[in-house]
C-alpha cells in the first residue's frame, strides 16, 4: 500500500468520523425556556433545575437553553409563542394563559386557598390535573403547575389598611379578568398591563400601585418605586409550565415522561424559592424603606366581605359546585 493510498483511507475515515460526529450533534434538540424575572428568583431555580438534568434524563437527546428576564416578551406573548411553536417550554403566571384555557381562572379567585397546603393539595391532586388536562384542546401542553405564591398590595399613596383605603387607587394588574373584577368590587381602578412594562409604569405615575407576591415585588425591586405594602394575601397566585405542542409531539413516550417529571420536580423547587423569598423578603422590604402594614384577621376579613359580591360573577362563570369543591378540599 503507497502512501497516496494510506493518506486517502485516513482521510476517508477523518471525514466519516467528522460525519458521525456532526450527526450525533444534529441529533440533539435545544429547547428554548422563556420566563419572567431572573435566575434567582422562584421561576428561574426551577428552570435551571431542568436545563441541568434533562440532558442525563434524555441520554443527550435534549438540551434547554434559558431565556430569563422576559427577554422572548412579556407571559401572553410567551403563551402565544408556545402555542405557536416558536417558544418550546414557557413558566407563566397563571392569568395570561386564561386568555388561552379559561378553565385555568377558576384558581385566581381571591380567598379561594387557606394557604399554602391547601392550595399545593388541590393544584397537584386530581381537580388540578383535569384543569391541565383542558390545555391541550386549546394548542398548548401544560406540564405542571408551579408557584408565585399570595399576592399582596403595594401602592405609591397611602396606607391601606380596609377596602375603603383602596377606592380610587389607580393598581396594575393582570391581563386577568378574574383579578379585575375582584379589584373592581372594592372601588379599585384595575389596569392590566403586561409585567415588563409596569415598574416604568409606576416610576411614572401612569398606576399607583401593584399587587404581587413578596418574591416577585423584592426580584423585581418594586420598592424602589412603591412606599406602601399591605400584607392582603387576596388571592394565591399559581405559575404553570407549558410546552409547545410542536415540540412535545415529536417527543418519545418516555421522553414525554422526563419532561412532565421534571416540571412537576421543578415546580417543587420554585415553591421552596417562593417560602424562602416571603420569609427573608418582608423585612428587607422593610429595610428598603417600604412602610409595611400586616392586616389583623378582622381587617383581612373585611377584604373578604368587600369582595363578597364578584363571588356571583365567578360562580355563573365557572360553577359554584367547583368552586366549593376547591374550597372545601381538605
Amino acid at each position: 500500500m503507497n502512501q497516496t493510498f494510506k493518506a486517502a483511507i485516513k482521510g476517508l475515515v477523518a471525514t466519516a468520523g467528522l460525519g458521525i460526529a456532526l450527526g450525533s450533534a444534529q441529533a440533539q434538540t435545544v429547547l428554548k425556556f422563556g420566563f419572567g424575572l431572573n435566575l434567582q428568583a422562584h421561576y428561574g431555580v426551577g428552570a435551571v433545575y431542568m436545563r441541568d438534568n434533562i440532558e442525563q434524563r434524555t441520554g443527550g437527546r435534549y438540551k434547554i437553553e434559558l431565556f430569563p428576564n422576559f427577554a422572548l416578551g412579556g407571559e401572553r406573548e410567551m403563551t402565544e409563542g408556545a402555542q405557536l411553536g416558536t417558544i418550546d417550554l414557557v413558566t407563566t403566571s397563571s392569568g395570561p394563559v386564561g386568555n388561552f384555557v379559561p378553565d385555568t381562572l377558576i384558581t385566581d379567585i381571591p380567598f379561594l386557598f387557606r394557604d399554602y397546603a391547601h392550595a399545593r393539595s388541590v393544584l397537584d391532586g386530581k381537580i388540578g390535573q383535569a384543569i391541565l388536562d383542558k390545555c391541550t384542546a386549546k394548542g398548548l401542553i401544560c406540564l405542571a403547575w408551579s408557584e408565585n405564591g399570595f399576592r399582596h398590595l403595594t401602592n405609591s399613596k397611602r396606607e391601606v389598611a380596609a377596602p375603603a383605603d383602596a377606592k380610587g387607587l389607580k393598581i396594575r394588574t393582570m391581563e386577568n379578568p378574574v383579578h379585575m373584577t375582584a379589584f373592581r368590587t372594592i372601588g379599585v381602578l384595575p389596569t392590566p398591563m403586561a409585567f415588563p412594562e409596569v415598574f416604568g409604569a409606576l416610576q411614572q405615575g401612569t398606576v399607583d400601585g401593584q399587587e404581587n407576591p413578596i418574591g416577585v415585588i423584592t426580584s423585581s425591586k418594586l420598592f424602589q418605586v412603591q412606599k406602601h405594602l399591605t400584607l392582603t394575601g387576596h388571592l394565591y397566585s399559581p405559575a404553570v409550565t407549558l410546552m409547545s405542542p410542536a415540540a412535545y409531539n415529536k417527543m418519545s413516550e418516555a421522553d414525554r415522561k422526563t419532561i412532565r417529571d421534571l416540571a412537576r420536580e421543578a415546580a417543587a423547587i420554585s415553591r421552596k424559592r417562593v417560602e424562602q423569598q416571603e420569609a427573608e423578603g418582608i423585612e428587607m422590604l422593610r429595610k428598603e424603606g417600604m412602610q409595611v402594614k400586616t392586616l389583623s384577621t378582622d381587617e383581612k376579613v373585611a377584604f373578604q366581605k368587600a369582595m363578597a359580591p364578584a363571588y356571583k360573577e365567578f360562580a355563573a362563570k365557572f360553577g359554584q359546585a367547583n368552586i366549593d369543591a376547591i374550597r372545601d378540599a381538605k
